[in-house]
């Protein structure tokens, strides 16, 4: 528990990725009685349209909102720095500002706080797909090397901090916060409904599919062969395809004028529907990172839709496999993945990460 007098921890996030991986340690800090504050940069939405996000996690709403909205990367950045330096500076004192993955959130957070002389910390920090074409990859180098504190979620993660010359003693192996996520907000989507029942669908009976990066969306080519491998997977496996889609990719099917064949594209899910779905699905097929984990955690083979992923822990574990886009590959990765045993153990931790996070920042940073 934080003594009377402990400044606030600062947490910032912009993504609804970030909030679900972020809502254990906002947990944490309350189950310890620790104060502290919330950065909403608003990357991806707006506070407006993420309130509702916040409700269904069951999160308090946050303290700042900075609704920066979408722009180009350095305009985006830019933006982020300017909003989280002029909060933190109103602050005042804190005993360390908190940032998670790979977004501009991360990037242009760690670059206010680390100017300001604010302890940083990272969580999920030495994540590595070595292929600096993805903006993430920089996002996430940039932050560990600024950062003062570096939450590895595996050891894996910690041995890329350290090859890169990152002091040992400012790393700590805390696990994913995603195995606390999955765990408490699964909780929450089973009291509140049954996604499989309004979809009209059956436990292990579908494969469930997210495809949302744009070098696989915004290029007709694979997105064509993810499409085509999506309906020879469902027709020699005899399950249903479902795909929540974003509009932005519907915009782009209609764009390549592509109709996908034996593929049952529906709205996009809230998260608590769409863990659900995930946990009792088949077999997931996606390009997003998170998912993998997730996947992983629940015991529900994975096909990756990529040639490179920054989680080779679910590679090694056995849950998941990269297939790229093209539809004979996605076919045999499938196949591959369901002729496996599910027997692989999650690399990602207890479930207790939020909580390590907070204390490690408070013996760390804390008045003491």
């Amino acid at each position: 528990m934080a003594d009377i007098s402990t400044p606030p921890i600062m947490i910032v996030l912009g993504t609804r990725p970030e909030i679900i991986k972020m809502s254990p340690v906002i947990r944490a800090c309350e189950a310890l009685s620790t104060p502290y504050r919330v950065i909403h940069t608003g990357q991806h939405y707006s506070y407006a349209m993420d309130r509702i996000f916040f409700e269904e996690l069951e999160l308090p709403a946050p303290t700042h909102n900075l609704d920066v909205g979408s722009a180009l990367h350095a305009v985006q950045t830019g933006a982020i720095m300017a909003g989280v330096e002029k909060v933190l500076l109103d602050e005042g004192s804190l005993t360390a500002v908190l940032v998670q993955g790979d977004t501009n959130t991360v990037l242009g957070g760690a670059l206010a706080a680390a100017k300001l002389h604010k302890p940083v910390g990272h969580v999920e920090a030495g994540l590595r797909s070595f292929d600096r074409t993805m903006p993430e990859e920089v996002n996430r180098i940039v932050a560990d090397h600024i950062s003062d504190l570096l939450f590895a979620p595996t050891s894996r993660a910690r041995g890329y901090l350290l090859r890169e010359g990152i002091e040992e003693e400012k790393i700590r192996v805390t696990g994913n916060t995603i195995v606390d996520a999955v765990q408490q907000n699964l909780a929450i989507a089973d009291r509140r409904g049954n996604a499989l029942e309004t979809l009209g669908i059956s436990p292990k009976d579908f494969f469930l599919v997210t495809a949302h990066r744009a070098e696989n969306v915004d290029d007709p080519d694979r997105l064509t062969g993810i499409l085509e491998g999506l309906s020879a997977v469902g027709a020699e496996h005899g399950r249903e395809v479902i795909f929540p889609m974003h509009p932005r990719t519907r915009e782009r099917l209609k764009s390549f004028s592509l109709e996908p064949e034996g593929v049952r594209i529906i709205e996009p899910l809230g998260f608590l529907e769409f863990l659900q779905l995930e946990a009792k699905a088949a077999l997931v097929l996606t390009d997003s990172g998170g998912v993998q984990e997730e996947t992983c955690i629940l015991g529900v083979p994975c096909v990756t839709l990529r040639e490179n992923t920054e989680r080779p822990e679910t590679i090694d574990a056995g849950s998941n496999i990269l297939a790229g886009t093209d539809p004979e590959r996605i076919a045999g990765a499938v196949r591959e993945q369901l002729s496996r045993r599910r027997i692989w153990t999650n690399p990602f931790g207890d479930g207790h990460a939020g909580e390590r996070i907070v204390r490690i920042s408070l013996e760390r940073f804390g008045r003491k």
